[in-house]
């Protein structure tokens, strides 16, 4: 029986506007199991940034539960937080943005080290840089390299070694290749699967991009509008997907094949503004399958087939 790192319930993260309330993530649940990957997809602005972000604390949640290794972070006080986030560590998706202009790559991946005092001796301090510079696959010959002399590989790489300073737990990779070139994108992704399995890490991977989570991810998790509307093994998800937005999804994915015919679904209207979101189902405008019940009534997430949930009133049990 697999073993669960992190499960959240209920999570919310609500902002006030001129307008209304923005829903950015409304009642999410899901878990990820000690070493696994679970990818989150969706369309920009669907909330799934903001998840990461919660799931670390480094946004506060409106409502909702948080726990890792069963207890409940988001009672923690920020003196607890800060030493337990040694176990939780995130890479951003531009690592041009993510790093300080001023630093070097030793002061780079050194600042987490030295934030948290974890060396005093400024020699066994050296030797972990270097230590996680082999790591990621760094040369030595960079380590006085400034961001904007590196390329962006190696930017993410230093990027990567931050994260690992610490020896966490559970990373959340915040659309680590998205901001590098396909042959950049493969080295990356070989490199965090490598680290995966030789360090036991958790990953909560998130992407608009399905080729990639298809390749990286164990379970992957769809989100619209603030929800999550689809969870599933990644088999299983890609070889039969249940909600009509997932379908659509996956029909927009480029096939290899020149002679594989696939029916694309074409999405009519605009994502709706999450700002006072009616109680319905959140795709319920631009469903090319909705019912008369959809409009009225705001779907559970539940569990249809065993490990596959889904929020859909057409699916059946």
């Amino acid at each position: 029986m697999p073993e669960k790192l992190v499960d959240i319930h209920g999570l919310k993260k609500y902002f006030s506007t001129s307008k209304g309330v923005l829903h950015a993530v409304d009642d999410v649940d899901f878990f990820i199991n000690r070493g696994e990957t679970l990818g989150l997809v969706g369309e920009s602005g669907c909330g799934k940034s903001t998840t990461g972000r919660l799931l670390l604390r480094l946004i506060e949640p409106t409502a909702g539960e948080i726990l890792v290794d069963g207890e409940n972070i988001t009672a923690f006080s920020n003196k607890r937080m800060r030493e337990f986030r040694k176990r939780m560590q995130i890479v951003f998706q531009d690592p041009y943005a993510s790093l300080d202009s001023r630093f070097s790559v030793y002061e780079s991946i050194e600042e987490p080290l030295r934030i948290h005092k974890i060396y005093q001796d400024p020699k066994e301090m050296e030797r972990r840089v270097f230590e996680l510079m082999e790591t990621v696959g760094l040369a030595p010959r960079v380590i006085n390299s400034f961001p904007h002399e590196l390329d962006g590989g190696r930017r993410q790489r230093v990027g990567i070694a931050r994260a690992l300073a610490l020896n966490p737990e559970l990373i959340v990779l915040d659309e680590p290749v998205s901001a590098l070139d396909v042959s950049i994108q493969a080295q990356i992704l070989n490199l965090l699967q490598n680290l995966q399995r030789q360090m036991g890490l958790t990953y909560l991977f998130i992407s608009h991009n399905l080729s990639v989570v298809k390749h990286i991810s164990d379970r992957v998790a769809v989100m619209y509008l603030g929800k999550i509307v689809e969870l599933a093994d990644t088999e299983e998800l890609f070889s039969n997907p249940l909600h009509p937005y997932t379908k659509a999804l996956l029909s927009a994915v480029p096939t290899p094949h020149i002679d594989t015919e696939r029916s694309r679904i074409v999405l009519e209207g605009d994502v709706p503004s999450p700002i006072n979101p009616p109680a319905r189902c959140r795709f319920y405008n631009r469903c090319y399958c909705r019912c008369e019940g959809c409009e009225n009534t705001e779907t559970a997430f539940r569990e249809v087939r065993p490990n596959h949930f889904v929020s859909c009133l057409r699916v059946q049990q």
